[in-house]
């Protein structure tokens, strides 16, 4: 008679312990040793699905046999952000003591929609965006320590914020104009509303728009490529005379293209002067408001109604963490609220349901990775961190300009550094093909008022200064060959 094979049975404690700590190992051997690696892979799309099977196993398999594969299936595919040869888009940040943040939130693996469905998923969040609002000296009105109405919330991303904020303008809004106007209806009041922001702002505001079913209108930015105060106004003098009604405009401080700074302190007033709602998105330079030094770039931000940065950019916090603070959250709140029973508690009122403040109601325990960080680097070593990037922009600046062949594009903001060749966009098209192609660093472009421009953004904790002199021999040698090739 045959034997019955062994059949393995699910992880248990003493095995994930071993698993685990192999892990620890893995992460901390590849992160310490990234720079070794291409940093753009070379793979073909559709490349993994001949290296593993066709179905999910039966059974369940060793962990050194999945461990054994990572390597196989998974680095290959692998884009590194985290080394000091990727330049691309803007930092994600990364540290150990988020990391461990995560594995503790993925082991409580609460899901805190509401303040009892784990208190301290919540109470900590209301906390962690205080300790963060005062780092970053926000008034007071954005603070639940305040007093009064304003508090925080982890949204996932600064997309998410711009369409919260939209959605509380959107609210605050329609009621005002129906009280005005009690005779319209819900859907001729949305016809008429119309948002603002400028042309230099990242897609998402645009996306946010389409998903919040209003017209938002780009407006040209100044030859700086800051959104000034007397353009907002033209345009809601404009579309008043047309009989709509303006009541929302995003400012950037820190576009993604150049990381350019629009007036806030011109466009709170005038936007305030017309009931309008004004959202600020820091997504990438916010983190720089720590530094003091950094902090003029946010004057008037008393006048912002909700402001955002993401700490999973470039403050050492592992994607997801976006952190949003409202001066009215209850607009917010009233524009959401769908209360089930199922979802009632006797607390309801004494602290926030952060459900209500966002798109999704589930929400994993992001505050951790806050309250380990801060901890655990503390405001100094965080302030260092954002220093050290933004001389290695400035390293990099005196490189470029050293070169005549090269000129910066517009001005050397925080931790990136737009720069070209000096000749043609298909030219400098040429360039970024050719140095990606090598396959050393990563770069991305961008184009502004029709000029073709590459990106050099600092995103790895982990960059020296020899990481700059190398990243620029790589631009350099790429345009000797590039310039070289033209003459022939």
């Amino acid at each position: 008679m045959p034997v019955p094979c062994e059949t393995r049975t699910e992880m248990q404690a003493p095995e994930f312990k071993d698993f685990a700590k192999e892990m620890v190992d893995y992460i901390s051997n590849y992160l310490e040793n990234i720079r070794d690696r291409r940093v753009l892979p070379t793979v073909q799309p559709g490349y993994l699905r001949p290296l593993i099977p066709d179905e999910a196993p039966q059974q369940p398999e060793k962990w050194e046999d999945v461990m054994a594969d990572v390597e196989r299936v998974i680095m290959p595919g692998v884009t590194h952000w985290h080394s000091p040869k990727f330049h691309a888009y803007f930092p994600t940040a990364n540290s150990y003591p988020a990391i461990v943040a995560d594995m503790l939130s993925g082991a409580i693996a609460c899901i805190g929609f509401t303040w009892i469905a784990s208190p301290a998923c919540t109470e900590l969040e209301v906390v962690m965006l205080d300790w963060l609002g005062k780092m970053l000296e926000l008034p007071q009105e954005f603070l639940a320590c305040s007093g009064g109405q304003g508090g925080g919330v982890i949204q996932g991303t600064a997309s998410e914020a711009t369409l919260v904020a939209l959605l509380g303008a959107k609210a605050k809004t329609m009621k005002r104009v129906k009280e005005e106007h009690p005779d319209w209806d819900d859907h001729t009041i949305v016809s008429k509303l119309v948002g603002y922001t400028s042309n230099q702002s990242h897609s998402s505001v645009e996306r946010a728009g389409l998903l919040g079913g209003v017209k938002l209108r780009g407006l040209k930015a100044d030859e700086n490529l800051k959104l000034r105060g007397e353009t907002l106004e033209q345009a809601i003098k404009e579309d008043l005379e047309a009989g709509l009604i303006p009541f929302y405009v995003v400012a950037t401080l820190g576009t993604t293209n150049t990381c350019a700074f629009d007036r806030l302190d011109e466009i709170g007033p005038v936007a305030n002067q017309y009931n309008v709602w004004v959202h600020v998105d820091a997504a990438y330079a916010g983190s720089a408001f720590i530094c003091p030094e950094y902090r003029y770039l946010m004057k008037g931000i008393e006048r912002a109604d909700s402001f955002n940065f993401n700490p999973h950019k470039w403050m050492l916090v592992n994607f997801d963490c976006s952190a949003m603070w409202l001066k009215e959250p209850y607009w917010i709140v009233n524009a959401f609220n769908v209360d089930p029973l199922y979802l009632k508690h006797d607390m309801q009122g004494s602290a926030p349901d952060y459900r209500h403040w966002q798109i999704p109601l589930g929400r994993r325990f992001r505050a951790l990775k806050l309250w380990f960080v801060l901890r655990l680097y503390g405001v100094d070593n965080l302030q260092a961190h954002i220093r050290r990037h933004c001389g290695f922009a400035k390293q990099f600046e005196a490189l470029c300009v050293a070169d005549d062949r090269f000129e910066i594009f517009g001005e050397v903001q925080m931790g990136l550094v737009c720069f070209k060749l000096k000749g043609s966009n298909e030219l400098n098209e040429a360039l970024l093909k050719r140095i990606n192609g090598r396959g050393n660093i990563h770069l991305v472009p961008s184009k502004v008022n029709d000029v073709y421009f590459l990106r050099m953004a600092v995103c790895s904790r982990f960059t020296e200064p020899s990481d700059i002199n190398y990243s620029w021999k790589e631009v350099s040698a790429a345009a000797d060959e590039l310039l070289a090739e033209q003459k022939k």
